[in-house]
Order: structure tokens, then C-alpha cells, then sequence
């Protein structure tokens, strides 16, 4: 259903681009949304080496993630996919591979997102909790899930 292939540098641009076509709407709705500022946003937080692209089988780029260490826990952060890909499922799946990830790392996952966005709901199904939140945005995390103890463990 899809592959993640990591971003570079070069990616930048268009991403920038992915980012206005998924955020423009929920910015717009609360009195925020400034293209200057969505770029110099997205410019001090790109971290290339901790961003991934979303790949279609047929080799189409359907959105980004960006997720990475951070003071001791994972940082969930530039989760866009395209517009026309949104309510598919295919959100749910890279998100579903990412808390493998954390649950393996046994690390926690932290992310933020704009007040009044669909995406408060999202993650609140895939077991993030709100932590806080602020003017513009509302902060959540989600433990990871550790293996059951088989009793055979237990005894050693």
C-alpha cells in the first residue's frame, strides 16, 4: 500500500508545498494561516535525516513524516498527506508502522497539532492522550506499548 523512502535535502521545496496544500485550510479557519510563515516554520524545523516520504505502489509521493529522538522520546512531527489521499486509510497505516517503531524503541511519541484540526481526533484513535495545549496548538503523547511478560520470563 505504500513504502517509506527517506527525504533529503532536495526535498525541502516540495514538501514546503505538501505542507500549504495540508495546513492551509485548518490555518486559514483560526486567522493564521501566512505563507512566510508556514515557510519559515517548516525551515527551522526540516530535519531531513529524520523525514521519511510516503510512496505509492505506482511511485507517486503521497505525503511525509518526520519522526526522530528527541530529550527521550520520539518527535511526531510533519505527518502531511496529500489531500486526495486523506480518509483512505492510508494515514492510519504509516501511523499504525510508526508506533511498531516507538514500541520496539520503547519510546514515547510526542507531536503537536493546530488547535481546531481534524487531527486532535486521529490521534486521539490511535492512543495519543493530550498532554496540554496552548493558543495555537494542543500537545500529545502516547507510551508505548511493551510486550505481555510470558510466564516462562517471569521464572527465569
Amino acid at each position: 500500500m505504500f513504502t517509506l523512502i527517506p527525504a533529503t535535502v532536495e526535498d525541502f521545496d516540495r514538501l514546503l508545498q505538501l505542507r500549504l496544500r495540508c495546513m492551509r485550510e485548518s490555518l486559514e479557519r483560526i486567522g493564521r494561516f501566512d505563507e512566510w510563515r508556514a515557510y519559515d516554520r517548516f525551515r527551522n524545523s526540516y530535519r531531513p535525516h529524520y523525514t521519511r516520504l510516503i510512496m505509492t505502489p505506482n511511485g507517486r509521493m503521497a505525503g511525509c513524516v518526520a519522526m526522530g529522538p528527541v530529550d527521550g522520546h520520539l518527535l511526531l512531527e510533519h505527518f502531511y498527506v496529500e489531500p486526495e489521499q486523506q480518509g483512505k486509510g492510508l494515514g492510519s497505516a504509516v501511523l499504525h508502522q510508526l508506533l511498531g517503531e516507538a514500541d520496539t524503541a520503547r519510546l514515547p511519541i510526542r507531536l503537536s497539532v493546530l488547535q481546531q484540526s481534524e487531527a486532535g481526533r486521529f490521534y486521539a484513535r490511535h492512543g495519543f492522550k493530550q498532554t496540554g495545549e496552548d493558543e495555537w496548538d494542543v500537545y500529545y503523547e502516547r507510551q508505548p506499548k511493551t510486550a505481555p511478560i510470558r510466564q516462562t520470563d517471569a521464572i527465569a
